[in-house]
């Protein structure tokens, strides 16, 4: 072999795989069409995002815009439980076609997965009991906190508390709040809705919000280059704008309209 061809096998094998790996990208979309079937990973722990109902079967906003897109898509939906930590490996590793479970944009997701235009309002913060005066992240020095394992919650925590906050995680939305309930950790790091159903169901908490942790709206996660998948969903989520379906479904849910989503 040559020193001259041997130069440009590095520049050959490159070329080889995005040659591969765009046909592979491309085809999600078409696969979703030829088997007519839309697989989505949603949370069932996370109330009213996705939780199960009195029938046992999903329920939610995220449980009723996946069935949305699958609707306007022509095909059938295949809801898949996934918790914030397996969510976007199920997407990485095809097990999942998309993901609409809460989740947030932040730089670190976007090296591994793409997002859709946002398709509803979302804000985390910390709760803690009346009795305790927490204004600001410096006041959690010294006091117990539990979080969701790899939330956007968990992110931004870990960036704004002292050294000597105790972060509790846990892998499920669930055992983060029994976590706070059963008095296991002082405070909780949330999202509005789940820490308004947790205080509604525990008044004798006496919880309340300390501070606003992230605006974090809701965008659904895309397999990481793949153009004519995103293309499709960001479609379906613009057209529901204009014809008042996001509102509906953040009425319902939340309680509120959908307000001024970031693309």
């Amino acid at each position: 072999m040559s020193l001259r061809l041997f130069k440009f096998l590095p520049l050959l094998f490159a070329t080889l795989l995005c040659a591969m790996a765009a046909p592979a990208q491309a085809d999600v979309l078409a696969h979703i069409m030829q088997t007519k079937v839309l697989k989505v990973a949603i949370p069932t722990d996370f109330p009213p995002y996705g939780f199960v109902g009195t029938t046992m079967e999903p329920e939610g906003l995220d449980v009723d815009m996946a069935k949305y897109v699958a609707k306007e898509m022509g095909v059938k939906i295949d809801l898949v439980p996934a918790s914030s930590s397996n969510r976007i490996p199920y997407l990485q590793t095809g097990k999942v076609d998309l993901v609409i479970s809460t989740l947030g944009k932040t730089a670190e997701r976007e090296k591994v997965v793409d997002f859709s235009h946002a398709y509803s309002p979302f804000f985390l913060a910390v709760y803690g009991p009346k009795t305790m005066t927490i204004k600001s992240p410096a006041d959690l020095a010294g006091k117990s906190i539990s979080v969701t394992r790899g939330s956007v919650e968990d992110i931004q925590l870990t960036k704004v508390a002292p050294p000597s906050t105790n972060i509790m995680r846990f892998e499920d939305n669930a055992s983060t709040i029994a976590a706070f309930v059963s008095g296991q950790s002082q405070l909780v790091a949330t999202g509005v809705s789940v820490a308004s159903n947790m205080m509604t169901h525990n008044p004798g908490l006496g919880a309340q919000m300390k501070f606003v942790l992230k605006d974090s709206p809701n965008f659904v996660g895309v397999p990481k280059g793949d153009k004519a998948l995103l293309d499709k969903v960001n479609a379906i989520i613009d057209a529901a704008k204009k014809n008042g379906e996001l509102n509906k479904l953040s009425e319902h849910w939340l309680g509120r309209p959908v307000g001024e989503l970031p693309e």
